[in-house]
């Protein structure tokens, strides 16, 4: 073997991969695994764990490498596993030096954790790349960090404060993915929507996506990754209103639909901040499709704070859920909260992803007879521009099929490709 990534938790972490499997390999480093973790819950902390020690036990001649977010807040956690022969940063694993120290002089015990403060971080590297191995659509890291201090969430200690990759750069590694044959590119981060804070002249994300639109008419499809819709700029929704490439939809990050709660949560919108950003958005775009992370069973939540939080997928419209069961993590505000039994939690998170469920049929339904344009990301499977997994008849992953959709199942579309996109 060489260099063996695996990968956890978020698109920001997929694109990091990437440029960690191509500085090891630059750096020299041979019969490597790199284990790129997660934090966003204690099950995500678990399986990386698991995946650690089934991968000593497949490869036992191999050098096991730790980084990621886990890694960053947790890094005693990594290093007291005998599996494990270094534990990285999430600043220091995408820097060649890491790797080249470990290629030319091996691992000392003393030297098995390196983690550096994150806070300390003011910038996020541009890093270019040509392509995401195996993916059919690419992800283009355009910020990092988290300025928010949400009561549940510890990302921001595992990825430091908001942080901005410059406009120049961005453009120029979408030119380079377009020009590989990418006809998709995601814009991702932890934050994209707090996107040029920090940069000269404070752009905001509209203006990163008018301008990349305008700078690469080639590039057939954008896509935003996880949105704050309480910051959306105007100059994004004009772009939303008024240019089809950015692509009609939009995964909110919601977690939850009672007012209190919120609060609670810290977040910095109400659940009619929501449900208005969702009118004004599909009165500009009929065909918008909305995606939500919602959290089940947070700290103090009754039976009907819970019943707003159900009620809001109706009112938003809201088709692709992704349910979290409430995870408490050790350091965060939410975790010195009055708990509730984990019982109550999944059978929230369960009643939750069953009206996910519901509404996803519901869209289902509605799609049949339509004609879309789908991206395929593998032989007779692509997505839509809303997102929706279609199964037709097509192989060429990364071409854009112009489909007619002829039913469903209960998770994805089914379709005939009628030629190929323009």
């Amino acid at each position: 073997m060489s260099i063996d990534v695996v990968t956890f938790g978020c698109r920001l972490n997929a694109y990091e991969s990437e440029v960690m499997k191509r500085e090891a390999e630059a750096a020299g480093l041979k019969d490597a695994v790199l284990i790129n973790t997660c934090a966003v819950t204690n099950e995500a902390v678990r399986q990386a764990r698991q995946t650690i020690r089934k991968t000593r036990r497949e490869n036992p001649d191999a050098r096991i490498i730790v980084t990621g977010c886990a890694a960053q807040t947790e890094s005693e956690t990594f290093a007291e596993m005998g599996e494990v022969d270094l534990v990285l940063g999430n600043s220091e694993k995408l820097e060649r030096a890491s790797y080249s120290r470990v290629a030319q002089f091996g691992i000392e015990e003393t030297e098995k954790v390196r983690v550096n403060d994150i806070m300390s971080v003011r910038e996020t590297a541009g890093h270019l790349i040509d392509g995401l191995e195996g993916r059919s659509r690419a992800f283009v890291q355009v910020q990092n960090g988290c300025d928010h201090r949400c009561t549940f969430c510890i990302i921001p200690y595992g990825r430091g404060n908001s942080r901005s990759v410059p406009m120049g750069v961005v453009i120029d590694q979408i030119k380079r993915l377009v020009d590989n044959g990418y006809g998709e590119i995601v814009l991702t981060g932890v934050d994209i929507t707090s996107y040029g804070a920090d940069l000269p002249g404070t752009p905001k994300l509209g203006t990163l996506c008018s301008k990349i639109l305008k700078m690469v008419p080639d590039l057939k499809r954008l896509r935003l990754s996880s949105i704050d819709s309480i910051e959306a700029d105007e100059e994004l929704m004009d772009v939303i209103a008024h240019d089809h490439r950015l692509m009609s939809h939009l995964h909110l990050s919601l977690q939850a639909g009672d007012n209190m709660i919120l609060k609670r949560m810290k977040r910095r919108h109400s659940r009619e901040d929501t449900i208005q950003f969702c009118e004004d958005v599909r009165k500009m775009r009929p065909d918008v499709v909305f995606g939500a992370d919602i959290i089940a069973g947070f700290p103090t939540e009754t039976d009907e704070m819970f019943e707003n939080t159900l009620r809001i997928v109706d009112e938003c419209g809201l088709t692709h859920l992704h349910v979290f069961p409430f995870s408490p993590r050790p350091g965060t505000p939410a975790a010195r909260m009055p708990q509730l039994d984990r019982k109550i939690i999944k059978e929230r998170a369960a009643r939750l992803r069953v009206k996910g469920q519901e509404a996803l049929l519901a869209h289902l339904r509605a799609e049949v007879g339509k004609t879309r344009e789908v991206l395929i990301e593998r032989e007779g499977l692509g997505r839509t521009e809303q997102f929706t997994q279609v199964e037709l008849d097509a192989n060429t992953a990364g071409s854009l099929v112009s489909a007619r959709i002829t039913g469903h199942t209960e998770r994805h579309l089914i379709a005939e490709p009628i030629g190929k996109a323009a």
